[in-house]
This record gives structure tokens, sequence and C-alpha cells, in this order.
């Protein structure tokens, strides 16, 4: 098992998070076996064969390299990085800073990252007080843009507020913007939070969330399947949208605009067979722009409240979220005869019952046995010309 932890952790430095190649070589021989092709600098001729006849039918027709030469190259990148390669530092590492690693089969593992297939992540570094397993088991993952407007950081408080109170955990990716908003609003609660970074848990990124993910480590965890040191590019925080979706059971886009990187988010999603749901915003928004076009596609369902995010992702029956109403008014309550009667007043001259029984299309008899609880409660008044309406007082 040490040496099995040990591979995966090798592993973590030779491929990209996400490489699907090296995931089929792993799934194939196991961690170890798969580092020891690497180091021999020749792969087993069984996965060669699998790996060119694959990718000559995905592009066939095409100019692109040979499937061979390819896999050639890819093998010849992770053999430069085993060079200095060190799991043993890596976890001497990880440890002093207060991270632990899970891989698969350990008890804190979430098993819904399996659904990812061949880009399912090697191992991961948690660095957080919260047990991720558990955290995400009733989870909702919120995220947006980046250049998030007042209304869309509002928003993404809210949900993440609302989320924790009724005891969902919100996983987002620690960005500024929509991010940052749905982790503090999380915060407030007593339900953790996941942060799914694309650096290691060590590095703050960005810096000015330094308070934000020590906020997040006190009362819920950092996700990252990269090593500690590891700086983030603009591939891995793409790569790890991918998990963001997998750890959830939905995903709320709040705030998108037509390119933005939560739509990546929002693909992984849909891929994974998650739920999906957008946020609408002001037609006016380039910010909701992406938002819109997947609510008028039909690709994602349009939510408003975090009841309704619930409603959609927790079990069936038992998490509908309640039907918004409009106030109660006191005249709400009048019997149908009663509210004809009041509806057909005049509201400066005064009438008789004669004419109110004409106005509301009731019998004169009617109109008489309501003028009086119509008066008594407050509704009507009689005046010298005949009854109307009594006047609003402040």
């Amino acid at each position: 098992m040490v040496s099995d932890r040990l591979a995966r952790v090798t592993l973590l430095r030779l491929a990209e998070p996400g490489d699907a190649v090296m995931g089929r070589l792993v799934a194939s021989y196991g961690p170890e076996v798969a580092v020891g092709q690497i180091r021999e600098g020749a792969l087993d001729p069984e996965f060669t064969r699998w790996f060119v006849s694959s990718h000559r039918r995905s592009s066939a027709g095409s100019q692109d390299e040979q499937p061979a030469a390819r896999l050639a190259r890819m093998l010849a990148s992770w053999s430069a990085r085993l060079e200095t390669a060190d799991a043993a530092r890596d976890l001497a590492e990880g440890e002093w800073g207060g991270a632990r690693l899970v891989i698969p089969g350990d008890p804190e593992w979430p098993t819904q990252l399996d659904d990812l297939g061949d880009s399912r992540p090697h191992a991961l570094w948690l660095h957080g007080e919260a047990d991720l397993r558990f955290s995400c088991l009733r989870s909702v993952a919120v995220v947006g843009s980046r250049a998030a407007t007042p209304y869309g950081a509002h928003i993404a408080a809210e949900f993440g507020a609302g989320l924790g109170e009724r005891h969902w955990s919100v996983v987002s990716g620690g960005a500024y913007g929509v991010d940052g908003a749905a982790h503090r609003g999380a915060l407030a609660g007593e339900t953790a939070t996941v942060a799914v970074l694309a650096c290691g848990t060590d590095v703050a990124y960005p810096s000015a969330h330094h308070q934000l993910f020590a906020a997040v480590r006190s009362q819920g965890v950092l996700v990252s399947e990269c090593p500690m040191g590891v700086h983030p590019t603009r591939l891995r925080f793409l790569v790890r949208n991918r998990v963001i979706a997998a750890l959830s059971r939905g995903t709320v886009v709040i705030e998108a605009a037509v390119r933005s990187g939560a739509l990546n988010t929002a693909k992984h999603a849909i891929a994974l067979n998650r739920h999906l749901a957008a946020v609408p915003g002001p037609v006016t928004s380039e910010n909701s722009a992406g938002c819109h076009r997947l609510i008028r596609q039909g690709t994602a369902a349009c939510v408003t409240a975090p009841e309704e995010m619930i409603e959609l992702v927790g079990a069936m029956g038992a998490d509908l979220a309640p039907e918004p109403r409009g106030p109660v008014l006191p005249r709400d309550q009048l019997d149908p005869e009663t509210r004809r009667v009041l509806e057909a007043m005049p509201a400066r001259i005064g009438a008789g019952p004669a004419t109110i029984a004409v106005d509301a299309g009731v019998d004169l008899e009617t109109v008489l046995s309501c003028l009086g609880g119509l008066a008594a409660a407050g509704y009507v008044e009689r005046g010298s010309r005949g009854w109307r309406l009594r006047p609003e007082r402040p």
C-alpha cells in the first residue's frame, strides 16, 4: 500500500491533471507498473497497439501527428519529469505543511470521482478540517464570472449562505468574483465548503484570498491534484473544473459571459450527467449572456433561489422548494359576492345600492347584506350622496 501511494504521488509529477492517456495506462496496469514502464522508457506493446488503433479511428482523414509518434513524445515527456520526481520528498513536504494525501480506496476518497473514467485524479492533496467525502455527499457546485458584478456577487453569497443553512456544502474554485462570494456565504454558516484549486494547496492563488483560504481550511477543505509548490496555469484552471463538477450533485452557474470558464464547468457537469442550473440576470448584462443561453437552449434549469437548486439536486419529494406567493391582503379573505360588491364601489362620488347592484352584477338584497359588513371592516362609508370606498388613511 505504501508503494502504491508513492507511485501515485510520482504520477502527480509526471502527467498534467486530466491526462486521459496516463489514466488509461494506470487503469490497465496499476500505478506501480505504470511508473515502472515509464522508468524503463518502454510501454507495454499491447497498450501501444490500443493507443495507435483508437487514435487512428478518431483522427481518420486528418493530417495530425501519427499516433505512434505522439505516444513516444508523451513517454519522453513523462520520462524527463521522472528524473526530478521524488515521491518521498513530496509526501514529507505535504505532511509538514499540514496537508494529507488521499487515493482511491481511502475512506475519505469521494467515489463519485470514478465517473471521470480515465481522467480521474490519481490522488488528491487535502488541507482542512472537513472530511472531503462526507462534505460532498450533499453538495452543490457554485461557479461564475471572476469579474462578477455587484449583482452576481450578491446572488452568489446568498446561494452560499442559503445552501449552508440547509446543510448543503458549497464546492467552488476559490477564484475572484462568484467563487469567492459563494465560499464566504457558505462560511457564514456551519456547513463545510470545498475549494478546488488549480495549484498546490500551499500556494495562495489569488494571493488576495489568503485569508479566505485560511477560513476554508478551518471550516472546510482545500483540494488539489497538484503537488506542493505548483503554480496555476490556464490549462490547469480548465482541467480542475472537471473535479468541481464531479464532486457535487449539481452545478449552478451565476453570471457567465458567452466565453467563460464557468461554462467549461457546465460542460463537464453535462458530460457527467449531473444536474445543471443557471441564474438569470439583466438581459442587458454581458456577464449573464452565457447563463441566458444555457437556459434558452434547455441545457440548464432556471433557478432563482437556493431552495430551487436544492429541489433540483435533492431527494425527490423531500426537498421541494416552497411555491412563491404574494402577500395575502385582507380583501383576499372576502367571499366572491362581497368582493364583487366592493369592486363595484365608486371611489369619490357616492352611489345608491341599486346602482351598485347593477355595476356588480348581483341582486339588490345581496348588496344590502354586504354593505354592512364592508362598512364595519372599514372598506366603505356612507356619505350624503350614497356609498363609496373609504379613503385610505396613512
